[in-house]
């Protein structure tokens, strides 16, 4: 259990280590093109943005998350044998009970998000509620509830916003050089040829934003919350047949981004993964496999 603890430290202080880097960044950023058009009043927009982004992130992105995904609360009388998992397995992990949502999705898939263990939200697709059995939604919604006590949906659901963050401004950094780089006269031709270079370089940001999510979100916090799951629920085989239909189904999920990926139990986009290079570049998910022979040699 040591480990479980050490890797809720460790999201911690990622979390606010990427916040810090994303307001050092728009600043950093907001200055160059200040000093190249000379005017103070966009550093003051950039510090600006980068305090209220970064605050923002840690208090909003689950309800922005939540939105993009299209998910409705719902209390214990819309679906009591979901609730009631949730609220067991919640008092076996000594965690407060986390409020439930479901999406119309027909895709088998679960997230969890949400800013700490106190304000944390379980969500859960309609096709997974509709195509698992007990044994298995229990072992999907018990890996859940270990992402809320290893605080990974902390680290995961600032990361959504910041790296969305990151690649608008890429998109803005490069149409103001554009029309920075259109001026006349010796300074104004300067200053242009400054921010077309600066555009240049901001175009490269959108897939920094994907390897930024890569970065910051390890691989290993999967196996730990299957593990943490399998010993909430003392029967790993449970999880290990969700994870079976998960990877066998090929359901499309119609809100799937690259953005929100990293959050769900398995990739939202299945079949294209094998397929799609730019889609591979977000994949944040060992492979299914690995995961399932891992519960499958433990012991509890």
């Amino acid at each position: 259990m040591a480990s479980i603890y050490k890797n809720a430290d460790s999201n911690t202080k990622k979390t606010w280590l990427l916040i810090t880097f994303f307001l050092v960044f728009v600043i950093a950023v907001g200055w160059l093109f200040s000093q190249a058009l000379q005017s103070s009043a966009i550093l003051y927009v950039a510090v600006f943005l980068s305090i209220a982004m970064s605050f923002g992130s840690y208090w909003w992105s689950d309800k922005l998350v939540l939105s993009m995904v299209g998910a409705r609360p719902i209390v214990k009388s819309d679906n009591p044998e979901l609730y009631r998992i949730v609220e067991n397995l919640s008092i076996t992990a000594g965690l407060p009970m986390p409020k439930v949502y479901v999406t119309a999705e027909s895709q088998l898939n679960a997230f969890a998000t949400g800013r700490d263990k106190n304000h944390a939200v379980v969500c859960v697709t309609q096709g997974l509620l509709n195509r698992l059995d007990k044994n298995e939604l229990e072992g999907v919604l018990a890996h859940e509830l270990s992402h809320i006590g290893n605080k990974d949906m902390l680290l995961s659901t600032v990361v959504v916003v910041l790296a969305g963050v990151v690649a608008l401004l890429a998109d803005f950094f490069l149409r103001i050089s554009f029309f920075g780089g259109r001026r006349n006269g010796s300074d104004d031709s300067k200053a242009g040829a400054i921010l077309m270079v600066l555009g240049l370089l901001a175009a490269i940001l959108a897939p920094i934003a994907a390897m930024l999510i890569k970065l910051a979100i390890s691989r290993k916090r999967e196996f730990l919350a299957d593990a943490t799951g399998a010993l909430l629920t003392r029967y790993p085989e449970g999880l290990a047949s969700a994870l079976e239909k998960i990877s066998a189904d090929v359901t499309p999920m119609k809100s799937a981004n690259t953005a929100t990926a990293h959050l769900y139990i398995d990739s939202p986009f299945n079949e294209k993964q094998d397929k799609n290079w730019f889609i591979n570049l977000f994949q944040t998910h060992p492979p299914i496999a690995e995961r399932i022979r891992a519960l499958k040699d433990m012991q509890v």
